[in-house]
């Protein structure tokens, strides 16, 4: 089990990380690594023949919102990036320009009326904003003022374009608040879906509001030294019910994306019983983590050293993370947000008292 950041990276050709989605969206490839030791290139569409009925699908159901935003300190310009609402209606973002701030300013965003005042400056460009505005007419002001928080490696000089509007959105997102999209979703179609219902697939859905850090890299030498972003997540009674019951009576639990995994992953209690989630969490999921609720994982391909493909490597285990990577990219699969995705079983060794 390795603590080294370093054993997290491999080499990705720019020309590999997707600009645009799969049109339609169910035929991106799908890399099958359900089976031990061998790997098979199929597509989305193959998914329901991957899958048995009884099984449950579980997908974040989170909405994205306008969370890129343009704001003036005087003549300074401050780019803010929305990451988290707090309890108290303030938001926590991402700042460029923040050296130009500092506590107590009044930041205006032309050609709204709408102001935000600095309530706290952290290391690394981060802060505190309260808005003048909450609850329905800051919705309004995201659609006016807000764009979209695209990941950096899909490149828009002019911005994000209307069609990104549709192609970053999930066909189950229903609770907004999330800042990028989770990723895994974005594949499904309706005719996706008919097929899984036909299998005798189950479906439910939870939320998880992905905030701006999931496009961070681990900086530190070690992942111990690695403090992960939290998200705000809502598990219902309903979903924790059907969860429970279909493991019961040997049903698999498929999670769609890291971001399901997570949450499932932080509403497990000590005797294994998945409980009702409504809270912040800050699970970081790496090598040796003991895993008690999922059995397979459907996700795209992230970023060296990220936290997210450390996750795959606790799931699958390193030297399978690595070699199925491998085998991505000498294929020339899609990689990230746009990208393709892969379909993994968890490694029996994944888990450890």
């Amino acid at each position: 089990m390795s603590d080294y950041t370093q054993d997290f990276d491999f080499f990705l050709p720019k020309h590999l990380i997707a600009q645009e989605p799969a049109r339609p969206r169910d035929s991106a490839r799908l890399l099958d690594a359900t089976t031990p030791n061998k790997l098979f290139d199929r597509s989305i569409g193959d998914l329901p023949h991957l899958l048995r009925a009884g099984d449950l699908l579980i997908a974040n159901d989170t909405a994205v919102i306008r969370a890129q935003l343009h704001a003036r300190r005087g003549k300074a310009h401050i780019g803010i990036t929305l990451d988290q609402i707090r309890p108290n209606g303030a938001w926590h973002v991402l700042l460029r320009n923040a050296r130009r701030l500092k506590i107590g300013d009044t930041l205006t965003f032309p050609p709204t009326s709408v102001t935000a005042s600095v309530q706290a400056l952290e290391e690394g460009g981060s802060g505190v904003l309260l808005f003048s505005v909450e609850g329905t007419l800051f919705d309004d002001f995201l659609r006016q003022a807000g764009s979209l928080a695209l990941p950096p490696y899909i490149h828009r000089p002019d911005g994000p374009t209307p069609r990104d509007t549709h192609d970053y959105a999930t066909i189950f997102e229903h609770r907004r608040g999330a800042v990028a999209a989770p990723t895994a979703g974005l594949h499904f179609t309706q005719n996706l879906l008919t097929a899984l219902d036909t299998k005798g697939v189950q479906r439910q859905t939870l939320t998880l509001h992905v905030g701006a850090g999931t496009f961070l890299p681990v900086r530190e030498s070690t992942l111990s030294q690695h403090r992960i972003h939290s998200e705000r997540g809502i598990l219902t009674q309903e979903t924790s019910d059907m969860i429970n019951t279909t493991r019961q009576v040997g049903g698999r639990i498929i999670a769609v994306g890291t971001t399901t995994l997570r949450l499932l992953e932080s509403a497990v209690d000590q005797h294994g019983v998945i409980q009702p989630f409504e809270d912040d969490t800050a699970l970081f999921i790496r090598p040796g983590y003991h895993f008690r609720v999922v059995d397979m994982l459907l996700t795209n391909f992230h970023l060296p050293k990220s936290t997210l493909f450390v996750l795959v490597c606790a799931f699958v285990g390193l030297e399978r993370a690595r070699a199925l990577y491998a085998h991505a990219i000498a294929q020339h699969y899609r990689f990230y947000s746009y990208g393709d995705a892969c379909l993994l079983s968890r490694a029996t060794h994944s888990s450890y008292p």
